[in-house]
This record gives C-alpha cells, sequence and structure tokens, in this order.
C-alpha cells in the first residue's frame, strides 16, 4: 500500500475524501486506527503524526482492513458514503474514486 499513491490522486478528486481503517502494530498488541486522506493530505484521527510531511502516516506493519469513499467536504454526523468499505486495491487509480 502506499499513501503517495492515494494522497496524489486526491488532489485531483477535491470533492471526495477516502476513510481508511485498519490496525496498527502497538507495544501490547494490534490497535485500531482511522486515517482520512483529502486534497492531498493524509491526516489520523487516532494516532499521533509526525510535523514532517515527508513521513508516513501510517508507520510499517500498519494493515488497511477497510477503506472508504465519503463525498466532500465531510458533514460530522451525516457522511455521505460513495463506495465501500471495500478493499485498498479499488482505490489505486483515479478512476476508483469517481463512483
Amino acid at each position: 500500500m502506499t499513501l503517495a499513491t492515494l494522497e496524489s490522486i486526491s488532489r485531483g478528486c477535491s470533492d471526495r475524501l477516502l476513510r481508511l481503517q485498519g490496525l496498527l502494530p502497538g507495544p501490547e498488541g494490534p490497535e485500531p486506527f482511522e486515517l482520512l486522506i483529502y486534497r492531498g493530505i493524509s491526516s489520523s484521527l487516532t494516532h499521533p503524526t509526525a510535523f514532517d510531511p515527508d513521513q508516513p502516516a501510517l508507520p510499517d506493519g500498519a494493515v488497511v482492513e477497510a477503506v472508504t469513499l465519503l463525498r466532500a467536504p465531510l458533514r460530522p454526523g451525516a457522511p455521505e458514503v460513495l463506495a465501500g468499505p471495500a478493499p485498498l486495491e479499488q482505490f489505486l487509480t483515479p478512476g476508483g474514486w469517481r463512483v
């Protein structure tokens, strides 16, 4: 999985937001995570991220279990699901973002 690919695609889809959910390796076992990708930026909702944008938002060993495409901008409490949850591979090309 490459976040750089998803971030690149998202720059051309300003009306779309991608939500990744899965598990991160943790000292006491796997920990759930949620990450949003919007307009080229990855933002974690569950874990701190580095201030350096060149550092990956997900560490090695992260497992993506579900990906959901949402209409942007996100409306808290009433997100509009366009596709998914689906496998990550569905969104690795721009066509997967145009549903």
